[in-house]
């Protein structure tokens, strides 16, 4: 069987004291008009732990200053050529963060956020994703119900396996 070069990726489920999800507007180049609005996060550098890597991304993408141990919640594996440049996949490690609300700015610029196609950060109730109706997709595509599912029912002892 070849092997399969996935790529490493940590994110972050940023719950705020009213349960609203962060999430970040990537417009995806191809196909042309595909909007994704997805956990912050991003690849692990070589070396690079996930606490480290999730500090770095969370930083750089909303400005939040992550410093204690998150609980590691969900894994996803997508193996699917074309969904992580130069990659076979990914895998996709969540972690949780409870935070109070903040208004999200990251340490890189906008033209550094529009190269990584980040074009916007939202905060999102559970049922708005659940009832949304337009064209943008999310990441994971059952998001809704597995946030209702984490905030109901609260971090699980090991990380719950996502589907694509």
């Amino acid at each position: 069987m070849p092997s399969v070069n996935l790529r490493h990726s940590v994110r972050a489920i940023i719950l705020d004291e009213d349960e609203r999800v962060l999430l970040c507007r990537f417009t995806i180049p191809e196909p042309v008009g595909t909007v994704v609005w997805a956990t912050p996060g991003g690849g692990m550098e070589p070396g690079e732990t996930q606490l480290a890597a999730l500090s770095r991304e969370l930083q750089e993408e909303v400005g939040l200053v992550v410093t204690a141990d998150p609980p590691h919640v969900w894994h996803q594996e997508v193996v699917a050529p074309g969904h992580a440049e130069g990659y076979d996949g990914v895998i996709n490690d969540y972690f949780l963060v409870r935070t109070a609300a903040f208004k999200p700015r990251g340490t890189l610029s906008d033209d550094q956020l529009a190269a990584e196609c980040i074009s916007g950060l939202k905060w999102w109730h559970p049922h708005e994703i659940a009832s949304y109706a337009g064209t943008d997709l999310f990441s994971p595509r059952d998001l809704a119900s597995s946030l209702t599912t984490l905030i109901t029912a609260g971090a699980p002892a090991e990380p719950t396996w996502l589907g694509l």
